[in-house]
C-alpha cells in the first residue's frame, strides 16, 4: 500500500489499481468542525484535478480535487449521516471516496510522505 499527498491537502492510498481519497489531517484541523460533506457519485469519471467533493466546515467550504484520473468506484455514506467522522478518523474512517486508477503515472508526480510534511511546517 502506498500513500501520496497533494499540495491541497488530499491524500490518496493506494493498493492495487483502487485508491481511497480524503483530506489530511492537517488539513481538517485548518477547517475545524466538518458539518457537510458532498460526496461525488459512483461511476463519476473523473479528471485529476477535477472537482470531486465538498467539504463545509463551521469556517468555510471547500472543493476536494482529484488526486489522480479514473472512476470512482464507493463512496463513503457514513458521513453522509456523520461528517464528523472527517476531525475525528480523517485518513481512516473519514475517507470520502475511492477511485480506481487509469493513469497510474500521475501518482509519482503526487508528494510522499516527507515532501508532505514539509509543506506542512
Amino acid at each position: 500500500m502506498t500513500t501520496k499527498f497533494t499540495p491541497d491537502h488530499e491524500y490518496i492510498r493506494v493498493e492495487g489499481s483502487t485508491g481511497t481519497v480524503g483530506i489530511t489531517s492537517y488539513a481538517q484541523e485548518q477547517l475545524g468542525d466538518i458539518v457537510f460533506v458532498e460526496l461525488p457519485e459512483v461511476g463519476k469519471v473523473l479528471k485529476k484535478g477535477d472537482e470531486a467533493a465538498v467539504v463545509e466546515s463551521v469556517k468555510a467550504a471547500s472543493e476536494i480535487y482529484a488526486p489522480v484520473s479514473g472512476t470512482v468506484t464507493a463512496v463513503n455514506d457514513a458521513l453522509n449521516g456523520e461528517p464528523g467522522m472527517v476531525n475525528a478518523d480523517p485518513e481512516a474512517g473519514g475517507w470520502m471516496f475511492k477511485i480506481e486508477v487509469s493513469e497510474p503515472g500521475e501518482l509519482d508526480k503526487l508528494l510522499d510522505a516527507d515532501g508532505y510534511a514539509e509543506l506542512t511546517v
